[in-house]
């Protein structure tokens, strides 16, 4: 594919297309509404219809902007098992005009506990700038941000000749279990120049972001067995520790005295140029008062950098249901984030060579990798697509963009690199630290939401307009 630098002659008119958006803010809202309200949790243990009924309604927006090819589509996952339906609407490309694909996903996090919620998680209800329901921000904002930049782009240059695939994903929350058969399947369908993908977060709120990096990701589980059957604790503690001990020390050994990773093999970088204010960090990740924040270095490289080790599950008897018995098995699971350039193989095994060496009193001991994801590094200063993002960034905001790294992971995006080498790759999204993507009170920033929309216009204007030149996907 060949590219050019970005032409000084900006052909796009902004204001307009910042006046359209406008215009057309509160419809955009009103769908996100209707989207939210939808309790599309791809997990098993949900009912899949309202997986089905989301894509159908996304299926709809598509066709209301005038796509003709428009399916829902499911691809087998790894087991057999059929995956979730996700919507696919392509409009092909004028000759010599780039294909851009819009990635977002449709399905959400379960709501968890209602207690927590200050409101009705699938009702969606606006305080102030912000709508607060499961999936506002995470990611169906995402979903109507690429439907309103067409939207802006169809009315402001009805002629564009950009070819433009909408790829909106059913089970990203589920862990993505059929995307490389869905990639493989739909292959030449999904050909494009550019990918962006819609379901990452902003700096702050009035700072926009390209994400640049992504940590890579484990998932494990390990289980415990000291004894065959529980016991009582009176007559067999002392000479006996049982499960949950032993797996308090195997957890406690996963990190040093400071709190930094402790497991040889987990690769670490320290990269990143933006500071992240400590007390502005201690407010964003709501720690409380008083407690001393883990590792050492700059908080954006521990955030992005850094290997980081949570334990996210842990099967042993409840509080109220507790004994006065020695527990003889406990299994827990592990979510671990990888630095960029990290081989996640290599890491699960590191994990694994850790936990197998650890001294827990010879108790039975497994271990297991239940999912593995890439890291992602872009060199955004070099790379045609990201310079015309950051500039759209830069025009709907009014203010300069930063490139920054995410702590969490998406996996797929090395699939995407794997069978488009030559796209350009962009991550963008519309959350703020404020957001809670996937917690209680998930919440939008609604003129955030407006700027990034403005912003994904822009992009896709100055694509049409010859920003990267004349260019065919492989």
């Amino acid at each position: 594919m060949a590219t050019q630098s970005i032409s000084s002659q900006d052909a796009v008119d902004v204001d307009a297309i910042r006046q359209i958006v406008s215009k057309n803010f509160s419809t955009s809202v009103e769908h996100l509404k209707n989207l939210a309200r939808i309790p599309s949790v791809a997990w098993d243990s949900f009912d899949p219809i309202h997986v089905r009924r989301s894509a159908e309604a996304v299926a709809e927006l598509a066709k209301e902007l005038g796509f003709d090819d428009v399916r829902i589509a499911t691809a087998p996952k790894s087991d057999g098992a059929e995956g979730s339906p996700a919507v696919l609407a392509r409009k092909p490309a004028a000759p010599g005009k780039p294909t851009i694909l819009l990635y977002a996903h449709h399905d959400v996090q379960p709501p968890g506990d209602r207690e927590l919620w200050d409101s009705e998680p699938f009702e969606p209800e606006q305080r102030g700038d912000r709508l607060y329901g499961r999936g506002a921000a995470d990611d169906k904002a995402g979903v109507m941000a690429h439907w309103s930049a067409i939207r802006a782009l169809e009315e402001s240059t009805p002629d564009h000749g950009l070819g433009i695939t909408l790829f909106i994903e059913g089970e990203e929350e589920a862990g993505s279990p059929s995307f490389r058969n869905f990639l493989e399947t739909h292959r030449e369908d999904l050909a494009a120049d550019v990918i962006v993908v819609a379901d990452s977060a902003n700096w702050s709120v009035g700072t926009p972001s390209l994400t640049t990096s992504l940590r890579g990701m484990l998932g494990a589980e390990f289980e415990i067995r000291a004894l065959d059957h529980a016991v009582h604790s009176g007559m067999f503690g002392g000479p006996i520790l049982d499960a949950p001990i032993l797996a308090a020390r195997l957890v406690a050994s996963l990190h040093d005295a400071d709190g930094n990773v402790a497991v040889a093999g987990l690769e670490q970088r320290d990269t990143a140029t933006v500071e992240y204010d400590e007390e502005q960090f201690r407010s964003d990740s709501s720690v409380v008062d008083g407690y001393r924040l883990a590792g050492s270095g700059k908080i954006t490289d521990r955030l992005w950098n850094r290997p980081a080790i949570s334990l996210i599950g842990l099967d042993v008897v409840s509080v109220a249901n507790s004994a006065n018995a020695l527990i003889p098995q406990v299994r827990g699971k592990l979510s671990v984030r990888l630095a960029p350039g990290q081989d996640p193989v290599a890491a699960g095994e590191a994990l694994r060579t850790h936990i197998e060496d650890l001294d827990l009193r010879g108790a039975e001991v497994r271990f297991t990798v239940t999912e593995a994801g890439s890291a992602y590094l872009q060199d955004a200063e070099h790379d045609a697509a990201a310079r015309l993002m950051n500039e759209s960034l830069q025009d709907a905001w009014g203010t300069d963009p930063v490139n920054t790294g995410i702590g969490g992971s998406i996996p797929f995006i090395a699939d995407l690199k794997e069978l488009y080498p030559s796209a350009h790759i962009l991550i963008t999204g519309v959350e703020d630290p404020d957001s809670r993507a996937h917690s209680a009170n998930e919440s939008l920033h609604l003129p955030e939401f407006e700027k990034a929309i403005t912003a994904e216009a822009l992009l896709l204007a100055r694509l049409a307009a010859g920003g990267l030149g004349a260019s065919s996907p492989e």
